[in-house]
């Protein structure tokens, strides 16, 4: 027999407490319903039902392998559920979460790309450097920069988040180019608003990090508004690659002390645990870590 057939038989015979009424529901005799559950007693060597001629109650070890038939039972729905999800389109409106350089620079080209292989989703992207409260905020996934908080989220890695040094020509042209870390102590250094530690550079090189004390007369906390400040030439900054690297290879930016190795950050795309994700969520997740691997 079927086992699978012989729990659901077994559930609903002790639910209603009736083999009569199993029979009616799955179509089948009351002794075909006897049969199944006495399979299911063969197959474990032990009574899973007290039988009277007038209703059925369970044994001990019959109320423990109820309840776990009825979850492998549920299990068993939600496999099924999936291969039909799969096979649906996805649809529907995608909210996302994304830090602004990157959400600007590189994600919403991206998405352009998700969009055209997705006609019946629709995107709607939030850029800002804060990181908000999935649940509260109805995101379905966000991307996070930096070390991330314990938390029920569920984390995929992507590409890290790689800094770069650079400066104007004229900048470097008035107040010259550093070729060592200790040189960007004489330097007019642009801040992050949202670094812990706006004053404290670490570059590192052959295995030894080099911590330098810097100094500026401008901060801010948008990476535009700090690339934007080094194109008009008031100082060095150190912005994300991804933000920078047009300009880089136009000439408008120069890449200062790329010997060293600076601080990069893990970056994540996170959304909220489920077991079932709707086609369009994982969609997007697979979109994701296919393009930034």
């Amino acid at each position: 027999m079927d086992r699978l057939m012989s729990m659901s038989v077994f559930v609903y015979a002790a639910e209603q407490r009736s083999f009569t009424a199993a029979a009616d529901a799955f179509g089948i005799s009351a002794t075909m319903v006897g049969k199944h559950v006495r399979a299911l007693e063969q197959r474990l060597g032990a009574q899973l039902l007290n039988r009277t001629t007038r209703q059925q109650s369970l044994t001990e070890i019959g109320r423990i392998y109820y309840e776990r038939c009825k979850q492998l039972l549920a299990d068993a729905e939600v496999a099924d559920s999936c291969a039909d999800e799969l096979r649906a389109a996805p649809r529907g409106l995608l909210r996302i979460h994304a830090p602004v350089s990157f959400g600007s620079q590189r994600l919403t080209p991206a998405l352009c790309e998700y969009l055209g292989k997705y006609p019946e989703v629709e995107v709607d992207l939030t850029l800002t450097d804060r990181s908000p409260d999935l649940i509260e905020d109805g995101y379905e996934a966000a991307i996070r920069i930096g070390n991330l908080p314990d938390s029920s989220l569920i984390a995929r890695p992507l590409r890290p988040y790689t800094m770069w040094l650079c400066a104007s020509p004229a900048y470097l042209a008035q107040a010259g180019t550093p070729v060592v870390a200790e040189d960007l102590t004489a330097h007019n250094c642009l801040g992050f608003s949202y670094w812990q530690k706006k004053n404290l550079w670490r570059l590192q090189k052959d295995g030894t990090a080099d911590h330098v004390q810097v100094k500026g007369r401008f901060t801010v906390n948008n990476g535009q508004a700090l690339r934007a400040a080094g194109l008009a030439g008031l100082g060095i900054i150190m912005q994300p690659e991804i933000l920078l690297s047009d300009d880089v290879a136009a000439g408008r930016l120069v890449r200062l002390c790329d010997e060293y190795d600076l601080p990069s950050r893990p970056m994540h795309l996170v959304y909220v645990a489920d077991r079932r994700p709707t086609p369009k969520l994982r969609s997007f997740i697979d979109f994701m870590l296919e393009t930034f691997a």
